[in-house]
């Protein structure tokens, strides 16, 4: 029975890893350890538990099944489960998080350089995406490329920042924005959202898998093993990521005290610390960041798509990265707007989804209960996103249980499920149709 060495069970890991860390994964904690200031830690918490935890659970739930979204939704029906796969697949693919990619990677490292033409941000994204093409047209060299060579110049690179800002802080800790004096845990939670990593995880999946398989390995139960294990080492690696990056967002008030996104502390903070230097590093840093959690979503979004449409896998590949490509030029701004919404409509269906499928067991039929509680979550998950597009909502909706927090999916969920679980426990065992 084929298993993996120890390298490639830690290039595994690194592998892993690096696919999560992108664009949302450096920008967002920044600007969080700012707003939160004193409370900076209660943040934190609730920014990785959706950013760390969720990802990781997810990891791990799909390991279960084989690596496949499709399995892990089949309870609610193969149309319902194939919607959700493709809306998940679309919003980290070529809609929002790899067009994501290119705009952060360029706004980031390459504009302070250039400054922000049209032109320059075109010129930057074809050639991002040219490489993103090439690497993605052998996923099962992902190991290899990525495990081996890409991820550790990412983590060199990343250990470098995160020590920096524990031992060279730029500055003090400033006042907490009244979000996050009134609710800290809350307001961390929802921003772990935007990192789309639980989305990412649900696609990153079978590529994991499929690295795993490239390697000659077929035992389901050491598939499942390895992905674990290579789920718990992205894990470590990205809480000691964001635990660093909230360190250098508390710190930076005393020069970013107006930034409005993660992007500018950064940059404050290395033209500080590394001065000119700083630049060039920081560009180095997040596009690779950047450009291996874009091969990733590219490799995962051309997987699944080649099963279900009448194309070859490099053939979407093609696609995907060009689609990329346009979508990259409308900016980071107009990309983030639209973004939001779409999140906090189908990240509530979805942490659903994974949390249930690890309580199976638990009762006599799994659509019994999966399906009205995802249901209900993407009802009110919606009504959150209408909220936060700026909608006005009537007055029994816009003052839900924790909807302040951008959890009003919560409390109607935990109602369904209970009613659901009775329902389940009087019907009994669903009867078996003999053909």
């Amino acid at each position: 029975m084929k298993v993996l060495k120890g390298q490639d069970i830690l290039a595994l890991g690194f592998m892993t890893f690096a696919l999560f860390v992108g664009a949302g994964n450096i920008i967002f904690p920044p600007i969080v350890g700012l707003q939160s200031g004193p409370h900076v830690w209660m943040a934190a918490l609730g920014f990785l538990v959706t950013a760390v935890g969720l990802p990781v659970v997810t990891v791990i739930a799909l390991a279960k099944v084989g690596g496949g979204m499709d399995e892990l939704s089949s309870p609610i029906g193969k149309i319902a489960g194939g919607l959700l796969a493709a809306a998940a697949y679309l919003a980290v693919g070529p809609l929002f998080a790899t067009p994501r990619t290119a705009t952060v990677s360029f706004e980031v490292g390459v504009a302070p350089l250039t400054g922000e033409s049209p032109l320059a941000l075109f010129i930057y994204s074809l050639v991002y995406f040219i490489v993103v093409l090439a690497v993605s047209m052998y996923p099962g060299k992902l190991l290899d490329t990525v495990g081996r060579f890409l991820a550790p110049l990412k983590i060199i690179a990343l250990a470098v920042l995160g020590i920096a800002a524990f031992a060279l802080p730029a500055g003090t800790i400033g006042d907490a924005q009244p979000e996050y004096v009134a609710a800290p845990f809350s307001q961390g939670f929802i921003q772990g959202y935007l990192t789309m990593d639980t989305l990412g995880a649900l696609v990153f999946g079978i590529v994991i898998v499929n690295a795993i398989r490239s390697r000659g390995v077929e035992s389901p139960r050491l598939i499942t093993r390895y992905a674990v294990i290579a789920g718990l080492i992205a894990g470590v690696g990205l809480t000691l990521v964001y635990v660093s990056l909230f360190r250098l967002g508390a710190g930076s008030h005393d020069i970013a005290a107006t930034a409005t996104n993660g992007a500018v502390v950064l940059h404050a903070y290395v033209q500080h610390t590394f001065g000119s230097l700083g630049s060039g590093f920081l560009a180095v840093l997040i596009a690779l960041a950047c450009l291996v959690t874009a091969v990733g979503l590219t490799c995962a979004c051309a997987e699944y798509f080649s099963r279900l449409l009448p194309l070859s896998y490099r053939a979407l590949v093609v696609l995907l990265a060009g689609f990329s490509l346009l979508v990259s030029n409308l900016g980071l701004t107009k990309l983030i707007m639209f973004s939001v919404p779409v999140l906090t409509a189908i990240y509530p269906p979805c942490i659903v989804l994974v949390g249930l499928s690890f309580c199976k067991g638990m009762w006599h039929s799994q659509t019994r209960i999966m399906a009205p509680v995802m249901a209900v979550s993407l009802i009110f998950g919606t009504i959150d996103a209408l909220k936060g597009a700026g909608f006005n909502m009537p007055e029994a909706l816009a003052h839900l249980p924790l909807s302040e927090q951008g959890l009003a999916w919560l409390v109607p969920c935990v109602v369904t499920l209970v009613a659901a679980v009775v329902c389940d426990r009087m019907l009994g065992k669903p009867r078996e149709v003999i053909a």
